[in-house]
């Protein structure tokens, strides 16, 4: 779902007014290393001056345009920010590593602070330049990172200036998103557990990940309705889709990534 660009001028304010106490959830470690930042790459990754790419731990910026699809709402400035604050701390950084270290693309994971000691990600998430993920085992910070993106959700900053939540029905592609959906059943077995839902879709959650929820609480989820976010993956173009069952996955990574509604 795309966004209407909008002002960011009242995310300074509110930020400025909210900062203290977000950060208090957050401080940095003492004896971080600290680095120097060669370049911005995107809202939540850096390329540092000796070669290494850092995606920052538990915020998802929009995309800058790649791979044929357009630059999504408030990206540039996500980026635009992140520069700023990057600057603001004269060009370097501490991090500290997740206990996860690299993901994937072989890129470093880590949480960044700058040279006061205010975590970045937090910093972008109260002014709605980005979503709390949350991907065990890296979560130490999600407490912090939850109220960050609250500030900014209550205050209207940013991606959360208009409503960003999709029903499965209105999934088109496959990416980040967040759904909102009742939740119909709720099943158990090798695979996981698994969240079927009113619509094309079904939440996963992995088995190496059900640690990370309490599965009482999952049982009695049938009949509720529930907020998700995660990468949707489209399961016809794996060919893995079998009749009757939904085209659309989500994956569920960490307790962060779900959440009841009234």
């Amino acid at each position: 779902m795309r966004l209407k660009k909008a002002s960011l001028a009242g995310a300074f304010f509110v930020s400025v007014l909210c900062a203290w106490p977000v950060q208090a959830l957050c401080p940095a470690p003492s004896g971080l290393p600290v680095v120097g930042v060669q370049r911005v790459v995107d809202g939540d990754t850096l390329k540092l001056v000796d070669g290494r790419s850092v995606r920052l731990i538990g915020i998802n910026a929009p995309e800058l345009a790649h791979h044929g699809r357009n630059t999504e709402a408030f990206a540039e400035a996500a980026r635009s920010r992140l520069q700023a604050l990057v600057n603001e701390s004269g060009g370097r950084v501490s991090l500290q590593l997740g206990r996860e270290p690299r993901d994937h693309y072989g890129r470093a994971l880590a949480h960044a602070y700058d040279r006061q000691g205010q975590n970045l990600e937090a910093r972008l998430l109260e002014e709605g330049l980005g979503y709390l993920v949350a991907v065990a085992p890296n979560t130490a910070l999600v407490a912090c990172q939850q109220a960050a993106e609250r500030v900014a959700r209550a205050a209207g900053l940013g991606l959360w200036r208009n409503s960003v939540l999709q029903t499965p029905g209105q999934l088109v592609a496959g990416g980040f998103a967040l759904v909102a959906a009742r939740v119909t059943r709720v099943e158990r077995n090798r695979g996981g557990v698994w969240l079927e839902v009113d619509g094309p879709l079904v939440l996963h959650i992995a088995p190496k990940s059900l640690e990370q929820f309490d599965w009482a609480s999952l049982q009695n989820l049938a009949g509720r309705n529930i907020q998700a976010r995660g990468w949707v993956i489209d399961r016809s173009q794996r060919g893995s889709v079998k009749k009757g069952q939904a085209r659309w996955m989500l994956p569920l990574t960490a307790a962060a990534m779900l959440e009841v509604l009234p």
